[in-house]
């Protein structure tokens, strides 16, 4: 049968149908648990989450669900710190933003100190079934000790070269995260810009030169699309947009409501947001500030630069200053709960290998 792949017996799960696993507090407990409860794989991003956070959200998810679930964390979780001068221009840029809604411009944030060896020791300590990682490679002495302690490893590539590394470092499984995707882009051997390939040519390249199970990320929203994966030779994937759109996902519902609205056929490659590329849907600041990346601070300083901006647009429901993760394959979202996309997913693509 057609779910009965790689991916699935190294992982035990019935379905290669993997949740993508949300950061910045859209993931839940509610999402990971109904998609491992219904044989696929949830995912929890945790990269902005303190060691005892994720201890206690790890305690919430193993009582909502008995099945195999990841743990996401970014191998990378900070960029280069802002000069003044480099604040100086982004306050230029983005003063007219801020004065539109009437409230005052962010002084210089701080400096921000990595978590991410903190946040490994978690892992390390809980013992996921899974976890994934992304902006980088884990030195191979962590990932032996991840295979000496039960835990399946999954990093993230946006090209070729990142997957030849990931499987020269030792991971257990590659993620090929095409530009369709909503959400970052989790390159880390050059710029994300330069990183831009579909989902099913970089699952092809991939496929061609690993030997791991290759799961294929972008663009990925029903049994169509699964089937088109698997033929092309991943051995699951990992759907995004399609999830985050569901009841149980922590996104906000203005959030969910734009993924469902014909604002959802417009998306945008823009760092304004965090300070790193990721896909959502159009907004007019990603729009006015594209090809002016000199005016924007590093990761994940622009994030808090932009922390206020973001509370006041959502009280004042300017929701054209407001960055909703999404991918290009939004506007074909149909389900509204775990359940219904799931039993949609299986059966769709059940239905498609049953006539080949």
């Amino acid at each position: 049968m057609w779910y009965n792949t790689k991916a699935t017996q190294l992982l035990g799960i019935d379905y290669p149908i993997f949740q993508g696993p949300f950061g910045g507090n859209l993931s839940s407990v509610a999402l990971v648990a109904s998609v491992s409860n219904a044989g696929g794989l949830g995912g929890y991003g945790a990269y902005t989450m303190s060691p005892q956070e994720i201890y206690d959200i790890d305690r919430q998810i193993k009582a909502a669900t008995p099945k195999p679930y990841n743990l996401n964390l970014w191998v990378s979780d900070t960029d280069a710190p802002a000069s003044d001068e480099q604040y100086d221009k982004t306050r230029q840029a983005f003063s007219p933003y801020f004065s539109e809604l009437g409230i005052p411009f962010p002084e210089k944030p701080q400096p921000f100190h990595s978590r991410f060896e903190d946040q490994l020791q978690v892992i390390l300590d809980i013992r996921p079934k899974v976890f994934s990682f992304m902006f980088g490679t884990l030195p191979p002495d962590v990932l032996e000790q991840c295979r000496r302690l039960g835990i399946k490893t999954i990093g993230a590539a946006t090209t070729l070269d990142e997957a030849i590394a990931l499987e020269n470092s030792g991971v257990d499984m590659i993620i090929a995260s095409g530009f369709e995707a909503g959400g970052h882009r989790p390159s880390f051997l050059d710029a994300a810009e330069a990183s831009t390939i579909g989902t099913f040519v970089l699952l092809q390249l991939i496929r061609e030169k690993v030997k791991v199970p290759v799961i294929a990320a972008g663009g990925i929203a029903s049994g169509r699309g699964i089937a088109a994966a698997l033929a092309l030779g991943a051995d699951a994937v990992q759907v995004g947009t399609a999830f985050l759109a569901c009841d149980e996902s922590n996104a906000l519902p203005i959030h969910k409501q734009m993924l469902f609205s014909d604002e959802a056929k417009y998306t945008t490659l823009s760092r304004a947001f965090t300070g790193r590329l990721g896909r959502g849907i159009t907004s007019r600041i990603a729009r006015e500030l594209r090809g002016n990346e000199a005016a924007i601070l590093p990761f994940p300083l622009q994030s808090t630069l932009m922390s206020s901006l973001r509370k006041a647009a959502l009280d004042q429901q300017k929701w054209d200053m407001i960055l909703f993760w999404g991918g290009q394959i939004a506007p074909l979202l149909k389900h509204k709960s775990v359940h219904t996309l799931m039993q949609s997913l299986i059966e769709e693509t059940t239905a498609y290998f049953s006539k080949v």
